[in-house]
């Protein structure tokens, strides 16, 4: 009897537990997702930036080290599309590294190995003019053409990726010697860069592209307002070609075309060239240039660019709070309309009732912190706590989704990862905006092309 009633005993409790097991799961999950909701702004920025920042490191192409195109967490890729560098991309991975380093994710001597192979890999890489292309095969080290005649040098991805590979150069400059002679092998890939071919024939613009095959036949000189400011910056601040300032003046503001008022609920941009959508565009462009320049405080005779940015990226958030096509989801809590994957292929999305195609894009509110804090934390704070499974991933927010669509693809872009590491840690530290504004012939390209800020003495 005693066996019989210890046997009894043993299969109650079997029993007992076995049920029991989905509610103490349920209560252990609970716990977890509480504690998510309990997070800090400060515990959540830095959850963030730290996942996203491994796009670049954790994921980062094996041969180069450099930034790939994308990463398809789905693993369904477009034919031929792996083992593809950015270059803009990569530009604005130099700039996440160094803030992992700020944040001590990664060390300064595992961050000094990496550029240093990031560096020996573009040293060797096409070249055309000083300029890389759009894409590299990190495999050989050449140029993966974007498109039939883009197979040569693009400018502005070479701009990109300049800005991060100066602020590089600045972080390591007085450093022990090999982080000093870094530094020296990337002022030699930047005094490289021959911005006086890409006027084509000597004219007061810039253009995009170059072909050794095709020349000049994509034909796109590079007008403002968009998100190329940095590459007419960039241009007058080069030690060695030493553009006039009529090629910004010309070119770029278009002899003050550029200055065409636009607005949308009292907001008031000051910055628009024909053609472009009416409430300030895809919202990268408050991002692509602003990743090493100081905003604060920036002015020229056309802007103010502290206000240009900030004001674009508060009708955009605007724009999704009012709803006018009535999409689902969004509101203060999920906004953000840039370039990024579309339901259908890859789109500008905007503030527009053309470009608006019910795509939210999370890159568009995570970069935009600086300019609006408050609402770019509600937008982190509802995706990662109320959608985390479908718009949270292993390199942080996914590129981009529709509630409308019923859309959660998972991937992400270089170009969107890149801008929300950077934009938090200037938001923390300001360390990327410290680090461009330090260089010395950014300061001296800047008061050439007559802007006024804090870091010209």
């Amino acid at each position: 009897m005693k066996k019989e009633a210890a046997l009894l005993l043993l299969a109650f409790c079997a029993v007992f537990f076995a049920s029991a097991q989905p509610a103490l799961k349920h209560t252990r999950q609970h716990k977890i997702f509480q504690a998510s909701k309990t997070l800090s702004d400060s515990t959540l920025l830095d959850l963030v930036e730290k996942q996203t920042f491994q796009y670049f490191w954790d994921g980062a192409e094996p041969n180069s080290g450099m930034a790939p195109e994308r990463i398809h967490v789905d693993n369904v890729y477009p034919e031929n599309d792996q083992r593809i560098i950015a270059t803009g991309g990569t530009g604005f991975g130099c700039m996440a590294i160094l803030a992992g380093i700020n944040q001590k994710y990664i060390t300064r001597e595992l961050g000094l190995k990496r550029f240093e192979k990031i560096v020996s890999f573009l040293e060797k890489a096409d070249r055309f003019h000083g300029a890389w292309p759009h894409w590299l095969n990190d495999e050989t080290a050449h140029v993966k053409p974007f498109g039939r005649e883009d197979n040569g040098g693009d400018l502005v991805e070479t701009c990109l990726l300049m800005q991060g590979l100066l602020c590089a150069r600045q972080y390591f400059k007085d450093g022990n010697e090999e982080e000093k002679n870094l530094a020296a092998r990337i002022d030699l890939l930047w005094r490289a860069v021959d911005f006086n071919w890409y006027r084509k024939g000597g004219q007061n613009v810039l253009y995009w592209h170059w072909s050794p095959d095709y020349g000049w036949k994509m034909n796109f000189p590079v007008h403002g307002y968009n998100e190329c400011l940095i590459l007419y910056v960039l241009a007058a601040s080069s030690p060695t070609s030493n553009t006039p300032t009529d090629v910004y003046d010309e070119g770029w503001a278009q002899n003050g075309a550029i200055n065409k008022i636009s607005c949308y609920d009292g907001d008031t941009l000051r910055l628009h060239m024909q053609g472009n959508p009416p409430h300030g565009g895809p919202l990268f462009w408050a991002h692509y240039s602003y990743l090493g320049l100081d905003p604060h405080g920036l002015k020229d005779k056309y802007a103010c660019y502290w206000k240009e940015d900030s004001t674009q990226a508060l009708i955009n958030y605007k724009w999704c709070v009012a709803n006018p096509k009535k999409f689902k989801g969004y509101g203060a809590g999920s906004w953000g309309l840039t370039a990024s994957y579309s339901v259908n292929g890859y789109a500008a999305h905007a503030p527009d009732m053309k470009n608006d195609l019910g795509v939210i894009s999370p890159t568009a509110a995570v970069s935009s912190l600086p300019y609006l804090p408050q609402q770019s934390m509600a937008a982190i704070r509802h995706w990662y706590n109320d959608m985390n499974k479908k718009t949270w991933g292993k390199y942080g927010f996914y590129d981009a989704f529709s509630e409308t669509a019923s859309w959660y693809p998972q991937r992400y872009l270089a170009i969107d990862q890149g801008p929300e590491a950077v934009m938090i840690e200037n938001y923390r530290s300001g360390l990327l905006w410290k680090l461009f504004m330090s260089c010395p012939e950014v300061q001296a390209g800047l008061k050439k092309l007559g802007f006024e800020t804090p870091w010209i003495k």
